[in-house]
């Protein structure tokens, strides 16, 4: 019998996203259409994270290419508000569709285009391991590379690579991400060849070409 990938399996399900467990959240726009049509979309998409996923859920790696994203997140545990001192799945998820559909809603409105933005319910997959988490930095951070976007990946604008070697505020959890790697000259230098995704080709999902 035919193993179906471990992504193909979670999307049937659309699990829950669970407080305390790591995610790799992706989604691109339907029909492929273009989701970032400007650089003041790729600032909007960020700003409207930082209200409704921060609160949420702590964030790792990002990269946002013209008609789909990736990020690397951990779901927090504990208090949501003061109103409510316990944080659920519903509440997760709640907080991701809301940050979508304000995002939709203004492209529509920007742009007098009506519809779906996105393709379908976001996607995710559980990183359940070390190895996983490591070699998904490495692939997000890739992305526009891999897609032609830019000669260098280093180079990219809307990824946080350079985020993690920076000194200016960010709500990435830099230093544990530095510390996974073993400080930013190790983080560098697992950065330099092409990530290989052939480890972890069936948990990456499916990735958009």
């Amino acid at each position: 019998m035919e193993t179906r990938p471990v992504w193909a399996q979670q999307m049937e399900k659309l699990t829950p996203l669970e407080p305390g467990k790591y995610y790799h959240i992706y989604n691109r726009g339907n029909n492929r259409e273009n989701i970032f049509r400007e650089d003041r979309n790729y600032h909007y998409f960020m700003q409207l994270y930082g209200k409704y996923i921060a609160p949420v859920a702590d964030t790792f790696a990002y990269c946002l290419l013209r008609n789909h994203f990736h990020f690397l997140v951990r779901v927090k545990t504990g208090r949501v508000s003061e109103t409510r001192p316990v944080l659920t799945a519903p509440d997760v998820s709640r907080a991701f569709n809301n940050w979508f559909n304000a995002y939709a809603k203004a492209i529509n409105k920007a742009y007098q285009r009506t519809g779906s933005l996105f393709e379908r319910p976001f996607s995710r997959i559980e990183v359940t391991s070390d190895r996983y988490f490591l070699a998904l930095i490495n692939y997000i951070h890739h992305n526009p590379q891999k897609h032609g976007f830019v000669a260098d990946f280093r180079e990219y604008p809307y990824s946080s690579y350079q985020a993690v070697l920076s000194t200016k505020p960010t709500r990435l959890q830099r230093d544990e991400v530095l510390e996974w790697f073993g400080g930013s000259a190790r983080f560098e230098e697992s950065h330099r060849a092409m990530a290989d995704a052939t480890p972890i080709e069936h948990l990456i999902g499916d990735d958009y070409d």
